[in-house]
């Protein structure tokens, strides 16, 4: 069977969408479908609330930093085996969770489930604009948020389901199939999406040039603000539903259902203007509705009129607008440098990552379970975005005039 030999795959080939979006869940679905085990977990290994809740902390740092080393690896060596290592590295370790016996292996095991599970979130972005130009790739990556914006939303359920059936571990057992699967999907069906290229020299020489470039910094900066900015609210709202607007947990549940799929209808909204209109007048539209939603949000709070409906149709907006913005963004900035996109795409999701963990880092010291400090940070990353971006287009439009 000649796809198992040692001979590469040709370069520049598209790879089929299921499989992105299998690789792309792998570690999304790691993150959120084991959040409704973690009293159990706790309960059945001894482990204090703090213990626990570090397999979700350790678990981003490790999509963080993880995805600063797959891009430039699969920049030099291919996206399909870089892929492939990450794929085992995912299902080895998420076979270990649910064999771990002490919170200490347990804890050893997720951050290498996380650094393994990241290769598919920074690579199934490359390998989307590796078979496309730019604006073809902004509406295949609305494409595939639209698709794994579902993901938060309903991998909870599935992990509650779970864990109320078959125990703790189940959640486990369903991450450590699912990477198994994916795993032999890809070393049967994924070609190598990388086109020949001349390499960069270094890791932090393809940093150095992308740390340089306005355009990727305005873009990078951008599209994490209007992204994971979401990460502060999700961090305070359970407290905000049920202490200050009476809600169950179950319904509360629902309320989230409702809020992804305002990144979803941003997504599709993208996907449908994509090439209709410019990337810099989608990027404006975008940003508009983001910071129409947020100043909503805050409005409710300062005028006294907080509500569910208030609240979430208000944080709808907002997502709306994340979810346009950021196959965009995403875009720009993996087109900065064709022979760097592995990397563009790594440290974009480091700064994204990075910046969602700084807005629930100030969520939950500023004033727990508060309106304010979330209604801050969405309008103040808002604006922060619409500077980023306008930074981003303005830097693009003077390289399309002078070439340079």
């Amino acid at each position: 069977m000649p796809i198992l030999t040692s001979r590469p795959l040709r370069g520049g080939t598209r790879a089929p969408f299921v499989l992105l979006v299998a690789m792309t869940a792998c570690g999304t679905l790691g993150m959120h479908v084991i959040i409704p085990a973690l009293p159990a977990m706790a309960a059945a290994l001894d482990m204090s609330i703090s213990s626990a809740q570090l397999t979700i902390t350790l678990y981003l740092i490790g999509l963080a930093i993880g995805q600063l080393v797959y891009g430039p690896l699969s920049d030099r060596f291919g996206r399909r085996p870089v892929v492939l290592a990450g794929l085992a590295l995912f299902t080895a370790a998420s076979l270990a969770t649910t064999v771990s016996r002490t919170p200490s292996l347990l804890i050893g095991a997720r951050i290498l489930q996380s650094v393994g599970g990241c290769a598919g979130l920074v690579l199934g972005r490359a390998a989307v604009r590796d078979g496309a130009a730019a604006d073809k790739a902004a509406a295949q990556l609305a494409l595939l948020t639209l698709v794994m914006s579902m993901v938060p939303a309903i991998a909870p359920a599935i992990g509650g389901f779970l864990t109320s059936w078959y125990g703790w571990r189940a959640s486990f057992v369903l991450l450590t199939a699912i990477g198994g699967l994916t795993l032999l999907a890809c070393l049967f069906w994924l070609p190598e999406t990388r086109a020949p290229t001349t390499p960069s020299r270094s890791m932090l020489s393809g940093y150095a040039r992308l740390l340089r470039s306005r355009r990727f910094l305005g873009y990078a900066i951008g599209g994490a603000c209007s992204t994971t900015a979401f990460y502060g609210f999700m961090s305070a709202s359970p407290f905000i539903f049920e202490r200050q607007l009476n809600q169950s947990p179950e319904r509360i549940g629902l309320y989230y259902l409702v809020l992804m799929g305002g990144v979803a209808l941003g997504s599709f909204s993208a996907n449908r203007i994509a090439g209709r209109l410019s990337m810099q007048a989608a990027l404006r539209i975008a940003n508009l509705i983001g910071l129409a939603g947020a100043v909503a949000f805050a409005l409710a709070d300062l005028t006294g009129n907080l509500s569910v409906f208030s609240v979430v149709a208000s944080v709808v907006v907002f997502m709306i607008g994340a979810g346009m913005a950021s196959p965009f963004a995403l875009a720009g900035s993996v087109s900065v440098n064709p022979q760097a996109i592995g990397a563009a795409s790594g440290l974009y999701g480091f700064v994204q990552m990075g910046y969602g963990m700084l807005c629930t880092i100030i969520a939950e010291t500023w004033s727990p379970g508060s309106v304010y400090p979330v209604a801050t940070i969405l309008v103040g990353s808002a604006l922060l975005g619409q500077i980023a971006m306008t930074i981003a287009v303005r830097a693009e439009a003077r390289r399309d005039r002078t070439g340079a």
